[in-house]
């Protein structure tokens, strides 16, 4: 046990160039509940399942070409319809896909759709149900199915 006791999480926060396109994504291409503007902060609430989400806006837009915390991202968990929904839009709207991964092991398992947002935040949408022996089909197989 540490010296501190954390109760529970209040937000995450994620760093954005632009408010209103990382809105759109978040919102009407992610699916997330939009609970609204702090104020008149170049910040917006987000909300999934019972996590707060803050997009907040940086004075200083950064090269999404420079993001490259390789192993830093944000993960929601998805159905399997979902996420093959996921992998046909992001080819139909070319959402950088950075990879799928089906894990069989470790902690998180399940198969693993890494993409970035339109700011170069690396994101996941994660189908648990998916384990070791099932078929792995590729990103355009999964498409497909969609």
């Amino acid at each position: 046990m540490g010296l501190l006791s954390v109760e529970d999480v209040t937000h995450w926060s994620i760093p954005v160039n632009n408010l209103e396109e990382s809105e759109e994504f978040y919102g009407e291409f992610l699916g997330l509940e939009h609970v609204g503007r702090l104020g008149n902060s170049r910040m917006t609430c987000f909300k999934v399942a019972e996590h707060s989400i803050l997009l907040c806006e940086r004075k200083n837009p950064v090269d999404v070409a420079l993001q490259s915390e390789e192993h830093v991202h944000h993960s929601f968990t998805v159905s399997t319809e979902t996420l093959k929904k996921a992998c046909k839009l992001f080819l139909d709207r070319q959402v950088p896909i950075d990879t799928l991964v089906h894990r069989a092991q470790g902690f998180f398992t399940g198969r693993e759709l890494y993409f970035y947002d339109p700011s170069g935040n690396k994101l996941e949408l994660r189908d648990p149900t998916w384990a070791a022996g099932m078929p792995e089909p590729t990103i355009e197989e999964l498409a497909q199915q969609a």
